[in-house]
Formats: structure tokens, sequence, C-alpha cells
């Protein structure tokens, strides 16, 4: 399923979220359109990762976490009795800070989802499925005749690109970036920033960041949360320019988090 032409991707309405009895996130509202980078920032601890799990029930396997208020994706509730967690988590891709390959063959590491999911019928539909994605992380041209080497052995912005590839291979719709960069060398960072603009044509983006000069380069709209709260959401231009809530200005000129 797909947006339709004007409605977001996702939409949220009220979230509480809850670690126990500790409110984590509260009234959190805000809607994220199709085929945009969506940037979220603000202090560690403040809600942003949370939040991002969210998206893609990531915290159900949390005990005793506790979810309020709506998150529907393409109008469709996420947590509605009788949703299939597992297709969610296929639409909605995670990429976590650290790159985190499975110690297995290049191969084997894209091909890993589409054999679990039963996505292909045959070992040549699953080769070009894998080879699709290599491409499409911009990663095809230098594994192309290494593809049952050890994922391991590629470097850490290699083997972060073979992980957006391995989220790729099983068709999301959304792809969810927490801290992606983090771990990496500014040119490998660049590298990074440079194939979510080419992906966001036909994927949904949002990005974690602590790096405001990211957020600012990569992303169309950002959102500042602070102690739970979402407390500025709108065009990345004009959050870094013309921000309308106070504390957005102190923390992105540093005064303040």
């Amino acid at each position: 399923m797909t947006s339709e032409a004007g409605a977001p991707k996702i939409r949220v309405r009220d979230l509480d979220f809850y670690y126990g009895p500790v409110k984590a996130l509260s009234r959190v509202s805000v809607e994220i359109r199709p085929n945009e980078i969506t940037a979220l920032i603000g202090p560690s601890g403040c809600g942003k990762s949370t939040f991002l799990r969210c998206l893609n029930r990531m915290n159900d396997v949390i005990p005793g976490t506790r979810v309020e208020g709506m998150i529907q994706l393409d109008e469709a509730d996420l947590y509605a009795p009788g949703v299939d967690v597992a297709d969610l988590r296929r639409r909605v891709g995670m990429v976590f800070q650290k790159p985190n390959p499975f110690p297995q063959s290049v191969f084997d590491n894209v091909a890993f989802g589409p054999r679990v999911l039963g996505l292909t019928s045959s070992r040549l539909e699953l080769q070009k499925r894998v080879e699709e994605a290599l491409k499409r992380a911009a990663l095809w041209d230098l594994v192309r005749d290494e593809l049952e080497a050890e994922a391991l052995g590629l470097s850490l912005g290699e083997q972060q690109r073979l992980c957006i590839a391995r989220v790729l291979a099983v068709e999301p719709e959304v792809i969810l970036m927490d801290e992606p960069c983090s771990a990496l060398d500014p040119i490998a960072t660049l590298h990074i920033e440079d194939l979510m603009q080419h992906l966001k044509q036909d994927y949904t983006i949002i990005i974690v960041t602590h790096n405001m000069q990211q957020a600012a380069r990569v992303s169309d709209r950002t959102g500042l949360f602070w102690l739970g709260e979402l407390v500025e959401f709108d065009g990345t231009e004009d959050v870094f320019t013309r921000p309308k809530n106070p504390l957005t200005e102190a923390y992105i000129t540093g005064r303040h988090g």
C-alpha cells in the first residue's frame, strides 16, 4: 500500500510511551510525508530513538513498555489487534547506529530477509533481488566480484551500506535510521548522506541524528525532541533559520542541551 497524493505516509496523534512507570514520550503528534527525509534532533535521552522504535514496534520486545495514542501507516493503525508485526517491520525497516552485518558472506547478508520471508521462488530471482539492493545501496560495483567474501571484511562505511542493502532487499516503504553515521569517518558519512538523497525518491526516510549539520544538509523537515516532547517540527530551513520555539533556538545555537 502507498500513500495517496498529499496524504502523510505516517500520522502520529497524542502518542505517550512508557517504560514501566516512566513516561518517555508525551503527547507527540506529527505527520511524516512520503518521499522526504525527516530528521529528529535533540539532546541525549530526549526520546528520539524511543519514538523511532515506536514506528515499527521494536519497543514491543522490551518488557513493561506501553503505548497510548495513535500511529498510522497509510491510515492503518500500527497497534490495532491482529497487526502482522513481522510484515510491519518489513515495510518499515531499520538501520542501526553501528553497522551490524551478520558473520556471513556479502550475498547471504542481503539474501537473508528475502529467504526468511519467502519473497523469491528461485535462485535466479534471489540473485537479481540481491544485485538490485546492492545497486540501490551504491555498493554493487565494490562487491560484485566478492559476493562470497565475509561481510565483516568490509570497511565500516561499506558495512553500513550493506546493512542498508539488507533492508532494501525486502522492499520496505519506510527506512528508519538511528544515528547511522555516528560510527563512521567523514568520507563514509558523506557517502551515506548522498545515498539517502537518492533513496528518498523511492522511500520515506526518518533519521535520528545528534549532528545538527547533518540534519541541515540532508533533511526536508526537522523535529526537535525535548524531555519526551516534540517541541518543534517544520521545514528544515525554517527550523534552523527561523525557529518558533525558544528551546529550538537555544539548542541549535549551542546555548542549551
